[in-house]
Order: C-alpha cells, then sequence, then structure tokens
C-alpha cells in the first residue's frame, strides 16, 4: 500500500476537464481508519436502534436539503443530464426510509416457542466493519443499499467510492457527521486500486458489498476468501425484455426504450436484449424509432438535454465497437446518427441506436454493452423467448410486456433471473430483495431479507430454574 499520497483525478464526461482531485489515503491513513472503525463498532452496537435510527434519518435530510447542489455533482462528475440528476437524490431519500421503516421488524429477534422453563431465541447481531465499495453509475443509489442497512444493524461503514464519483463519499460524510453519528461509525477512503484490494483482504473487514463489473467482482472475491469475509456481489447485468402478441405496444415502447436508455444505458439493469413477437415487430420498431429520435443528446448541464454522454470516450468507443461488429455480422442500424450531431467519434457523445438482424452470436447480444444500445430479434413465441432470454451468462432482471399476467407469471417461474418484471423494467423496489443469479452476482440487498446479510445469527437457548 502507498507510504505517500497519490492523488486520483476525476475527468469530467462533460467537457473532458478535471472536475475533482483528491488525495488517496496512505497505508497509514488506511491503518488509522481500520481500527478507528473497528472501535467505534464496538460503542455503535450497543447504540439503542431507535438512536440509530433518528441519526440516519437526520443524515438523509440533511442530503434532501442539498440536493440541487449534489444534482449538479453528479452532472458533472458523471455526465448524467440535469434534468435527471436529482431524482436520484429523492429515490436515494426514499430507498434508505423504506428500510428505516422495517429496521424493527428486520432485526427483532426471533422466539421460538417451548416449555416452562426454557427460552430460546435468536438475536441478530451486527457483523462488525462492513467495507462499501460503491461505483460511478449511480453513487448515491446503489451506495445507500448498503450504507443505511449497515449502520442500522449496528455495523461501523467504511465507504470506498469510484474514482469517477469522490465527491459522493465525501456528501455521505458530511451528513452523517452533521447528523451527530459518532465519529468513526462512517468514514470513506478514497483509494487506488491496489490498495483497494489489500484492504478488501484486511482483518479489520467483516463484510463486503460490492456493485461493480465481474472482473473486479472475481478479484474482490479471492480477497475476501483470504479471511473469510461475508461476501455480496452486484456484478453485469444483459437483462432482456419480451413483447408478447397481446401487449399494449405504446406502454411497451415507452417503457423499453426508457429501460434502454435513461442514464445513456449505463445501469446494470437496463434493458440490452429485446426479443419481439414477430405479429407486433414491425409496429414496435416503427414507434421505437421515432421515440428514440425524439431524445436531445448533449452537454447534461444543459437543461434541455436528455441524453448525456457516457462516462467517458473508452466507454463509449466499446460500444461503437459492439454495433460495428454487429453491422458487419449482418445486423440493420435503424437510427442515423447524423439525427444526433452532438455524436462524435472518440469522444463520450454517443448517438442512440436501435439494431435489427442480430443474434447470440453478436456481442451487441452477449456481453454487456453498458451504453445506449438495443438489439431486437423477432421471435415465434413464448417457448422461443423463454429460451433466448436464459441464453446469458447474466441473470439480474428480466422483463415481458403482456396484458394476461397469469402468463407472465408462468413465464417469470420459467426465466433465469434476480427480478421479473410484468409490464416494466429498471427499477429497484426496495420491498423486494435486489439479487441476481448466474454471473450478475452472490447475495442479496434491501427488503427485510437484505438485514439477513449485514448481521449473524445468534442463538439463545435459556434453561430456567427447574421445579
Amino acid at each position: 500500500m502507498n507510504t505517500v499520497n497519490a492523488v486520483q483525478q476525476t475527468r469530467s464526461p462533460v467537457d473532458g476537464s478535471v472536475y475533482v482531485s483528491r488525495a488517496c489515503a496512505t497505508a497509514k491513513q488506511t491503518a488509522v481508519a481500520l481500527s478507528t472503525a473497528r472501535a467505534a463498532q464496538r460503542r455503535w452496537r450497543d447504540t439503542p436502534l431507535s438512536s440509530r435510527i433518528a441519526l440516519c434519518r437526520s443524515a438523509m435530510e440533511i442530503m434532501q436539503s442539498r440536493k440541487e447542489a449534489m444534482a449538479r455533482e453528479i452532472c458533472w462528475q458523471m455526465g448524467r443530464p440535469i434534468r435527471h440528476a436529482g431524482k436520484e437524490i429523492d429515490a436515494m431519500v426514499e430507498r434508505a426510509e423504506y428500510m428505516i421503516s422495517i429496521a424493527e421488524a428486520g432485526l427483532a429477534a426471533v422466539e421460538i416457542p417451548g416449555p416452562s422453563g426454557l427460552r430460546r431465541y435468536i438475536r441478530r447481531e451486527p457483523l462488525g466493519v462492513v467495507l462499501v465499495i460503491a461505483p460511478w453509475n449511480y453513487p448515491y443509489l446503489t451506495a445507500i443499499n448498503s450504507i443505511v442497512p449497515a449502520l442500522l444493524a449496528g455495523n461501523a461503514v467504511i465507504l470506498k467510492h469510484s474514482a469517477q464519483t469522490p465527491l459522493c463519499a465525501e456528501r455521505f460524510a458530511e451528513a452523517f457527521t452533521e447528523a451527530g453519528l459518532p465519529g468513526g461509525v462512517f468514514q470513506y477512503l478514497h483509494l487506488r486500486n491496489e490498495d483497494t484490494e489489500k484492504i478488501v483482504s484486511a482483518d479489520e473487514i467483516d463484510h463486503i458489498c460490492f456493485t461493480g463489473s465481474v472482473a473486479v467482482g472475481r478479484k474482490v472475491a479471492r480477497c475476501a476468501a483470504a479471511q473469510f469475509s461475508g461476501l455480496g456481489l452486484e456484478l453485469g447485468g444483459k437483462d432482456p425484455a419480451y413483447v408478447r402478441a397481446d401487449a399494449d405496444i405504446d406502454r411497451a415502447v415507452e417503457t423499453v426504450i426508457d429501460g434502454a436508455l435513461f442514464n445513456s444505458g449505463q445501469s446494470c439493469c437496463a434493458i440490452e436484449r429485446l426479443y419481439l413477437h414477430h405479429s407486433i415487430a414491425d409496429e414496435f420498431m416503427a414507434k421505437a424509432i421515432a421515440l428514440v429520435n425524439r431524445h436531445l443528446l448533449g452537454r447534461p448541464d444543459l437543461a434541455q438535454t436528455t441524453l448525456g454522454p457516457l462516462v467517458h470516450s473508452e466507454a463509449a468507443n466499446r460500444v461503437r465497437q459492439q454495433i460495428a461488429q454487429a453491422v458487419h455480422c449482418g445486423a440493420i442500424t435503424h437510427i442515423d446518427e447524423q439525427h444526433f450531431p452532438a455524436s462524435k467519434p472518440g469522444t463520450p457523445y454517443l448517438a442512440p441506436q436501435l439494431l435489427s438482424n442480430v443474434d447470440h452470436s453478436m456481442a451487441i447480444m452477449a456481453e454487456e454493452s453498458f451504453g445506449p444500445v438495443l438489439g431486437a430479434m423477432q421471435v415465434k413465441g413464448d417457448s422461443e423467448a423463454i429460451k433466448l432470454m436464459n441464453d446469458s451468462r447474466f441473470g439480474l432482471t428480466a422483463a415481458v410486456f403482456t396484458r394476461d399476467i397469469d402468463a407472465a407469471a408462468d413465464l417469470g417461474r420459467q426465466i433465469e433471473t434476480g427480478t421479473f418484471f410484468a409490464n416494466r423494467c429498471d427499477y429497484l423496489d426496495p420491498a423486494l430483495a435486489w439479487t441476481g443469479t448466474k454471473q450478475s452476482g452472490r447475495g442479496y440487498a434491501l427488503s427485510s431479507l437484505g438485514y439477513e446479510t449485514l448481521t449473524r445469527p445468534k442463538s439463545f437457548h435459556l434453561v430456567g430454574k427447574q421445579t
């Protein structure tokens, strides 16, 4: 680990300028943070739940009051249009409030009935120190999934945020400090990649919540295994949608295109594969093309922009390469890039694209794109759609559009996914467990089950005075 402060720079996708510079933590600073967290957690775990709730709620109120400033920072750090950026703060507060509202029930002891003179119950004990490694694409929403439940459960939290969105970590810390959270219970560290790997395997870390790519997730899992640390991984996605013959086409078009293009497609649960019943395919595509062409690609700090840049040029170039490879193999593009003059080769600004005549041999239908592109295939019916939807190494979410909800539920049972939607997509309901299958991850967050991952069961078997 570095012994002198390295510097990380955040280049804004808006104009390529350096927006933030921050010193990375040294080995000594990291060691102090770890020991401080361990000591603070021992006191925090004995703090009444009612006090933990009040402190977390107060921190969320502080962050809500700063929504406009934080929205501007999101816009400049990762490129989301300013017209959309503030909604993430609203959603973060709502998600935190839900987890606060169920904390007493989620953390309550489980009483086991028994004969007179015997009392048995299971307590939920905090794990200790939880390391949260958060991504840039939804810098507040993804982080809050773990931060607030972990604190409410009695854990200390260390947040390592993406180098693209370092200010988000600082805003969390400011809010918790002003709310009165005891020192050391919540901390953040700006770390280099190699130093992050070291802290994952540190003795003081009891659990890691990681959101990111499959490749980095594998590294985190290997490092965590050295100390048998608990692990929650939310990794990649190549999420499919299937539009049946009986679907409300207008609603399906609006929902699918929003699910594919919102945040410039930079969402782990964005719709990246589309399967259309052949009888409605032409109508769907015509309406989808018209809707995509109504978007305005441009600088995200301008109020009229609906589609911003990708996070950096390399990300946009990967998507361009997927599109080019698909076209070379016979795919047909349906969006004229000239309709989006802000789109420039070699820049983060990339025109959205819809493709047809694709198949699963193409990267555009097999590998995560993380950009504003969607490939569509025609299918003969449900059986073919299910087979294709399951033909992926990912399984985060999947959506079916139909007027027959019973049929949708039956399809949902057959699709290999963590969350199944009918007539909706690209949405996270905090009342439901957020989880994935296959290479989309392991473990789960949110809902009442989310507290199980951030605590351990401790069994009590008490025999009273015998008569």
